[in-house]
């Protein structure tokens, strides 16, 4: 079962004024009952629809038919996705195949593809991995909700034309588009040139898409059990319908990183997992915890520009590039770790130059063991200097418990949406990036953004260096 141990995020530990009041928390408990109904009625009519993707079994049935059939038959699976369209298939990829993957020969992935994502438009990144991959064992899952994602498209334009150059008719067996099941220009090309399409519902944005056929389609087509996933996620799911803030796991992560940030002045939080294969676990939740909550407009319309500030570390990478900041610089952070009590494998520390009191140490103990004991000492010291910390724990990274976490902290961000009062489900933001893109780029519709962006202030010469 994944843990979730505040223990170092509470004053009683941390001493003096440092950390949340436990009788604060209690007191936030009544409020939290509140947000839970609301969050329960919402769900019930279909406004959260990632909550319903766990119990998705017909789309499941089709994603195995696909990934068991036609799937197979290529060597290569590339996902042309940005966001939330890629980051949870690379953290699915990393956390539960080996971490050298796409290296491996087909032995070695028991015949299953090779998996990548393109999740830029670095023209040197797209030029390299199109002379190197070979078109035709190469399937192309383009991946985007709405169809018209300037990078997604750009990507898909440039793969649909080297794709027929090549394979002539034959390029629409190399696509999968996963997008809208009714709207879309994505969909109206595959209704149009008998392209295979999965769906993503309506009722799910993309950065809560990762159980939805946007991460699960990938997973399975490299061999991972994703009924596993969905298994976990209803576990967890289950756990999380209490309305018992101190019970329930995912609203006792919102509660805790929002009492740091609005109370006790720590809106940088930050996820440092103690293992690699959760590295982009990470990656996925900087997403998550920043498209949903940093809102300048809250829902009473007022103004209120708030936000946590998501930042990214790898135990035991770096404690020897960030932690100093950690344990000595301002007091406006807290840490989540993330470990696995269970990991699969270890390797031995050979017990070599025992008279070499910097090496003699390390022989006879396991590479676990040493970032077992890192994390323990990073968690000591920083609660001997004040500073908030609180430990995901994973009985082992595999898909149920992958699964699990995952959903966990879409249904925190879910709360922590209510806590903050904001809308945790849009992206006005982003929104407005993307009309300037679509402005300056010539889209039709869009002119005005464009010709305003044109008669701009100009930048002045002497302010740049």
């Amino acid at each position: 079962m994944i843990t979730l141990d505040y223990n170092n995020m509470l004053r009683p530990r941390l001493g003096g004024e440092r950390g949340i009041d436990p009788a604060r928390l209690q007191e936030l408990g009544e409020r939290f009952r509140e947000i839970h109904a609301d969050v329960e009625r919402r769900r019930e009519e279909g406004e959260l629809g990632f909550y319903q993707l766990a119990n998705a079994g017909e789309l499941v049935d089709q994603i195995e038919a696909f990934a068991n059939g036609v799937g197979q038959a290529f060597e290569n699976v590339v996902v042309l996705g940005i966001g939330g369209s890629a980051l949870g298939t690379i953290a699915l990829r990393n956390a539960l195949r080996d971490p050298y993957w796409n290296e491996l020969d087909d032995d070695g992935r028991e015949f299953f593809p090779r998996l990548f994502v393109l999740d830029n438009v670095d023209p040197a990144t797209i030029a390299a991995f199109l002379r190197r991959v070979e078109l035709r064992r190469t399937l192309f899952n383009v991946v985007s909700k709405s169809g018209g994602t300037a990078e997604t498209m750009s990507q898909f334009l440039i793969v649909r034309e080297a794709l027929e150059a090549e394979l002539n008719e034959g390029y629409r067996r190399h696509l999968l588009f996963t997008t809208d099941p009714e709207r879309g220009v994505l969909r109206q090309l595959a209704d149009a040139e008998g392209i295979s399409t999965l769906p993503i519902p309506p009722n799910v944005g993309g950065r809560f898409s990762v159980l939805s056929a946007v991460g699960l389609l990938p997973a399975a087509l490299v061999g991972i059990p994703v009924r596993e996933l969905l298994e976990g996620a209803r576990e967890m799911d289950e756990r999380c319908r209490t309305d018992e803030l101190t019970r329930n796991p995912a609203g006792l992560f919102a509660a805790l990183q929002f009492l740091a940030d609005r109370e006790l002045g720590a809106p940088i939080q930050v996820m440092m997992p103690y293992s690699d294969r959760l590295r982009d676990v990470a990656d996925w939740f900087r997403q998550l915890w920043a498209e949903s909550l940093g809102k300048q407009t809250s829902l009473t319309g007022e103004e209120v520009f708030v936000g946590p500030t998501p930042v990214k570390a790898l135990g035991a990478t770096d404690q020897h590039s960030q932690v100093q900041l950690y344990v000595e610089g301002p007091f406006d952070k807290t840490i989540t770790f993330l470990v696995e009590q269970n990991p699969a494998e270890d390797v031995q520390i050979p017990s070599l130059y025992g008279d070499v009191g910097e090496l003699g140490y390390l022989g006879g103990h396991t590479l676990g063991e040493l970032l077992r004991t890192e994390k323990e000492a990073t968690e000591e010291a920083l609660r001997q200097r004040g500073r908030m910390n609180m430990t995901l724990e994973l009985p082992t990274v595999d898909a149920r418990a992958v699964g699990g976490l995952l959903h966990l902290l879409q249904i925190a961000t879910v709360y922590a949406g209510a806590l903050y009062g904001v809308d945790p489900l849009d992206q006005p933001g982003v929104e407005l990036g993307k009309q300037l893109t679509y402005g300056i780029m010539g889209r039709q519709g869009f002119e005005q953004v464009g010709a305003d962006f044109a008669a701009r202030e100009e930048k002045r010469r002497e302010w740049t260096v």
